[in-house]
């Protein structure tokens, strides 16, 4: 899929503000997670959260470099009182990712940006990383 400079300017300001809901995200879980057999999940979202917001950093520079401006804007934050429902929740969230991700590495060779090619797998690899995380902790 062929797209212009500004159409992943777009696509990619629409990622940002799902890596910064991401965070939230896990930020939240993470505090109202309880239970002793989700200890070791925890300590993962709180890890994920760090590592969704390098990914906006990232991806703010990106889009500021191609000439773009920075989304401030937040995307849509789960909750849940169920533990589990909140793991599925995230899992959810990085599959989305991985999806995006893999077509916007795609989009951004098309247009031989290779450097921002790069930065996204790097952030692929991460967010794959992320769903066998939560896979695991769900028994998937």
């Amino acid at each position: 899929m062929t797209v212009t400079i500004e159409q992943i300017i777009t696509l990619l300001n629409k990622d940002l503000e799902l890596e910064y809901s991401a965070a939230i995200q896990y930020i939240n879980h993470a505090a109202v997670m309880t239970g002793a057999e989700f200890g070791d999940i925890i300590k993962e979202l709180k890890i994920h959260a760090n590592e969704e917001i390098q990914h906006a950093v990232i991806l703010a520079d990106q889009i500021d470099y191609l000439g773009g401006s920075p989304s401030v804007n937040v995307g849509k934050i789960m909750t849940s009182k169920d533990n589990r429902e909140m793991l599925q929740q995230d899992l959810d969230g990085e599959e989305d990712a991985i999806k995006r991700y893999k077509m916007r590495v795609e989009q951004a060779e098309s247009l031989k940006e290779y450097a921002l090619a790069q930065q996204l797998r790097t952030i692929l690899a991460t967010e794959q990383e992320h769903a066998m995380d939560l896979k695991q902790a769900l028994g998937k």
